[in-house]
C-alpha cells in the first residue's frame, strides 16, 4: 500500500498516479451500486405493502442524521486522515445495506426496519461527504485539480446512464434484495480501495466546538463562499421542486408518460457525461462566474415542459441543463479546493452540504403548497425564474468575479 502524496512542481497527469487511480476506481465500483438503489428501495417498500406516506417516511430518516452529523463530519475531516474517515464511512454504509438487504432477502421488512436502515446510511454519508472532498488536492497538483475531477465525476456519471436501467432489470429479474446486496458490496470493495491511500491528517490545535466556530468564522469570512451556498440551496430546492417531484406528473400528462420521463431523465444523465468531457478540455480562468452561469441552465427543462414544448425540445434542454450543472460542479469544485486552505476544507464542505441538503425538504414543501395555489405548468416556470433570479443576484456579488484559476492549466 502506497502513501499518497504530492511532489511539488510536478505537471504528472492526474491518471498517471496510482492512488488517483485508486480513489476514482472506488468512486466508480461504489456509484454502480447507488445507480441500483433508489430503484432496489421504492421497490422494497412496495413489497412489504407500503405506499408513497412509507417511502416518503424512509427517504425522511435517510436525509435527516445526514444534515444533523454534517458538521461533525466536517470537524473530523479536518483533524483525521480523510482516507481513514473514507474507510470507515464505507464500511459503515456497507453493514447499513447489508442489514437492508438482509431483511428484504429474508422477507423480514418493515418499514420500520427499512427506515432504521436508511438512517444509518445517512450517518455514513455525513462523514463521507466532507471528507470525500479534500481528498483530490492532497492527490494531485494545483495546476491537475480541474482534469483531476473532471476524472473523477466521468465514470460515475457514466454509469448514471445506464445504472438506473440495470437495476430495473436486476429488481424485476431477481428482487430489490440483490439489488441493495450488490451496492452493499460496493461499499465494501470501494473501502478496501480507500484503505490504500494513507492520507495524513492536518494536526488539530483546538476541540471540536472550537473547530467548530473557527470554521464558521472562516466560512462567513468569505463572501463568495457563502453567497454561493445561499444561492446554491435556491437553486437546488427549485430544480428538486419542479424536476424531481412535478417532472414526472408533467410527463404522464403531456408526453407519453413513464416512457418519455425515462427519455428525460436519460438525456440530463448524458448531458452530465458530456459537462464532464467539457472540462477535460475548457479550463476557463473565472471559475466560481462559469460555475455560477452554467448552473443556471438548469432552468431549461422547467420552462420547456411549463410551456408544454414538444419531447424533443424538453429532450435538448435536459441534455444542456445536464451538461451546464457538471460543469459547475467541476468548476466549483476546483475553485472550493484552490481557495480554501487544506486545513479548513472539510468544515467549509460541510457548511455547503448542510445548505444543499436543507433544499431537499424545502423544495418539496414548498411545490406541495404551491400546486394548491397554481397549475403544475404554472409553479415549473415559477421555479425556472427562482433558478435565473438567484443566478442573476449571485453574479451581483463582486468577489465571484475575484475567485479564479490561481494557477496554468
Amino acid at each position: 500500500m502506497e502513501t499518497a502524496a504530492r511532489v511539488p512542481g510536478t505537471r504528472t497527469a492526474p491518471l498517471r498516479s496510482a492512488a488517483f487511480r485508486r480513489f476514482v476506481l472506488a468512486g466508480l465500483i461504489s456509484a454502480t451500486g447507488s445507480a441500483m438503489a433508489p430503484v432496489a428501495l421504492a421497490y422494497a417498500v412496495i413489497g412489504q405493502g407500503g405506499g408513497a406516506g412509507s417511502l416518503g417516511l424512509v427517504l425522511a430518516v435517510n436525509t435527516v442524521p445526514t444534515i444533523a452529523f454534517l458538521l461533525v463530519g466536517g470537524v473530523l475531516a479536518d483533524r483525521m486522515s480523510r482516507s481513514r474517515i473514507l474507510l470507515v464511512g464505507n464500511l459503515g454504509a456497507a453493514v447499513a445495506q447489508g442489514a437492508l438487504a438482509a431483511v428484504v432477502l429474508t422477507g423480514t421488512a418493515s418499514t420500520g426496519s427499512i427506515a432504521a436502515c436508511g438512517f444509518l446510511s445517512g450517518v455514513a454519508v455525513a462523514f463521507t461527504v466532507p471528507a470525500g472532498q479534500g481528498v483530490v488536492n492532497q492527490l494531485v497538483e494545483p495546476g491537475q485539480l480541474q482534469r483531476a475531477n473532471a476524472l473523477v465525476r466521468l465514470p460515475t456519471n457514466a454509469v448514471r446512464v445506464l445504472g438506473p436501467v440495470a437495476g430495473g432489470l436486476v429488481v424485476a429479474l431477481c428482487g430489490p434484495g440483490w439489488a441493495l446486496a450488490w451496492d452493499a458490496l460496493t461499499f465494501v470493495i470501494a473501502a478496501l480501495l480507500l484503505h490504500g491511500l494513507r492520507l495524513d491528517a492536518t494536526v488539530a490545535v483546538d476541540g471540536v466546538l472550537g473547530a467548530l466556530r473557527s470554521g464558521w468564522s472562516e466560512f462567513r469570512s468569505r463572501t463568495w463562499l457563502w453567497t454561493y451556498t445561499l444561492a446554491g440551496t435556491v437553486v437546488v430546492a427549485a430544480w428538486l421542486a419542479g424536476f424531481q417531484l412535478l417532472g414526472p406528473l408533467l410527463a404522464a400528462r403531456q408526453y407519453s408518460g413513464a416512457g418519455s420521463w425515462g427519455l428525460v431523465q436519460g438525456a440530463f444523465a448524458l448531458g452530465l457525461l458530456a459537462g464532464a468531457l467539457v472540462c477535460l478540455w475548457w479550463k476557463p480562468y473565472r471559475l466560481l462566474a462559469v460555475a455560477v452561469c452554467t448552473a443556471s441552465l438548469l432552468f431549461l427543462p422547467l420552462t420547456a415542459m411549463g410551456l408544454a414544448l414538444p419531447l424533443p425540445a424538453v429532450l435538448c434542454a435536459a441534455l444542456l441543463a445536464g451538461v451546464g450543472l457538471d460543469v459547475a460542479i467541476v468548476a466549483w469544485t476546483t475553485a472550493f479546493q484552490l481557495h480554501v486552505p487544506e486545513a479548513e476544507l472539510g468544515r467549509a464542505a460541510a457548511f455547503n452540504s448542510v445548505g444543499e441538503r436543507c433544499a431537499i425538504p424545502l423544495g418539496y414543501l414548498l411545490a406541495a403548497l404551491a400546486a394548491g395555489a397554481w397549475s403544475d405548468r404554472g409553479v415549473l416556470l415559477v421555479c425556472a425564474g427562482v433558478i435565473v433570479a438567484a443566478t442573476l443576484l449571485n453574479l451581483c456579488v463582486r468577489d465571484v468575479y475575484r475567485v479564479n484559476r490561481t494557477t496554468p492549466g
